[in-house]
């Protein structure tokens, strides 16, 4: 009980203490100026028709969905490209003079195209990307926490739970979209998860789920394993010497795509986990190159996409990112007490989906919202279940 009226109270407190100060002045930066807010929680909105849509009502289904999330991967990057205060900081950004001919240019529009190719060459023509909040088109969490495990249950379930205030490994009591999917008769044993931070069979509670789950440094336990899983199992078990709690990205996705291609799931979630990794280690180039290394994935997973049957024409992806970080030099961490952590963006493309490119309008979305998004594109309606205390 102490919890609960902690967890409804003090966002209240935080509130209304930022209420009463003015809003400093806007530190210089080198992204152009956005107008300034404290955004240290988000009231959760448990009514989700009065939100905006991401999607027509009428939009007719795929058959397949894949979900790619790059974890802690800000806005400011996806949009603005590499930023010019982080990239030069040889404390950010070691050899900064190596970075910069790779990755700087002189608009946000060159540079973000040099870290990410694929995604402003493909999606950002062909799809929808949400979030850049230099027009005012904004994409936030809606839990207070803006950590990992929070984020990903609001995005799964469709609910953030302020039951659930940090990354500990606990199963999730809130069932999740993939879950209800697998469960359904044109789905099951057809959802598949592979995420490089080994905490997601909580998040997403294999035990209760059903779901497959390849996370971390789990190996491939299927008897008849091919030439490739059976490459990959060597390399985890006899190659990898300094294991932490997130797998490389890189193994994660040949893992995959190599299920993917043998078995042909329905609904895929594939989760990349080093651009957080490498920016709590306060490296900006790492993570940079993260993002550049993730972006050849997703274009690699298109081509395999639209060049299987049964897949090509027939396939939508969303990616999208956990949680925001801090300016400047706070860009390393994200908390309730970190602003900018709640800021996040979201990325559309597939068939009946318009080419709207990068939204400039005003606009709000929710995390929370993503869960019905995959739903809805398959044709099925999530009704995520409220939490026991309401």
């Amino acid at each position: 009980m102490k919890k609960m009226i902690i967890c409804a109270v003090l966002p209240f407190i935080i509130n209304t203490a930022w209420s009463q100060r003015n809003n400093p002045l806007q530190q210089q930066n080198s992204l152009p100026p956005v107008p300034y807010s404290y955004d240290l929680y988000k009231k959760p909105v448990y009514d989700l028709e009065n939100l905006q849509p991401i999607l027509p009502k009428d939009i007719a289904p795929v058959q397949n969905i894949f979900i790619i999330t790059l974890d802690g991967f800000r806005w400011q990057e996806l949009f603005n490209g590499a930023d010019s205060i982080l990239i030069s900081d040889e404390d950010f950004t070691p050899a900064s003079a190596t970075l910069k001919s790779m990755y700087w240019a002189p608009t946000p529009e060159e540079r973000r195209k040099k870290l990410m190719p694929f995604f402003w060459s493909v999606i950002g023509a062909d799809g929808q990307a949400y979030g850049n909040r230099f027009y005012d088109n904004k994409v936030n969490v809606a839990n207070p926490y803006a950590m990992s495990y929070p984020g990903y249950n609001e995005m799964f379930t469709g609910l953030p739970d302020p039951e659930i205030t940090s990354n500990k490994k606990i199963d999730n009591p809130n069932r999740n979209v993939l879950e209800y999917l697998n469960k359904m008769p044109l789905f099951e044993n057809k959802v598949a998860v592979f995420t490089s931070w080994d905490v997601f069979p909580y998040i997403l509670n294999r035990t209760r789920s059903g779901v497959l789950i390849n996370s971390g440094y789990d190996t491939l336990a299927n008897p008849a394993l091919s030439r490739e899983e059976t490459l990959i199992n060597k390399t985890e078990d006899g190659y990898i010497f300094e294991r932490t709690h997130t797998r490389y990205d890189q193994l994660t996705f040949l893992v995959a795509k190599d299920y993917i291609r043998k078995y042909r799931p329905r609904v895929v979630y594939l989760g990349f986990g080093e651009t957080d990794e490498f920016a709590h280690q306060g490296r900006y180039d790492l993570y940079l190159e993260q993002a550049n290394q993730v972006d050849r994935m997703l274009a690699n997973l298109w081509h395999l996409v639209q060049t299987t049957p049964g897949y090509a024409g027939n396939t939508s992806l969303i990616i999208t990112t956990d949680h925001g970080r801090g300016r400047n030099n706070k860009w390393t961490s994200h908390g309730q007490f970190i602003n900018g952590s709640s800021q996040t963006w979201l990325a559309l493309m597939g068939p009946g989906l318009l080419p709207l490119g990068e939204i400039k309008e005003t606009g709000q979305l929710y995390q929370q919202q993503i869960a019905q998004t995959i739903a809805q594109l398959l044709g099925e309606h999530f009704i995520f279940d409220l939490p026991p205390f309401f």
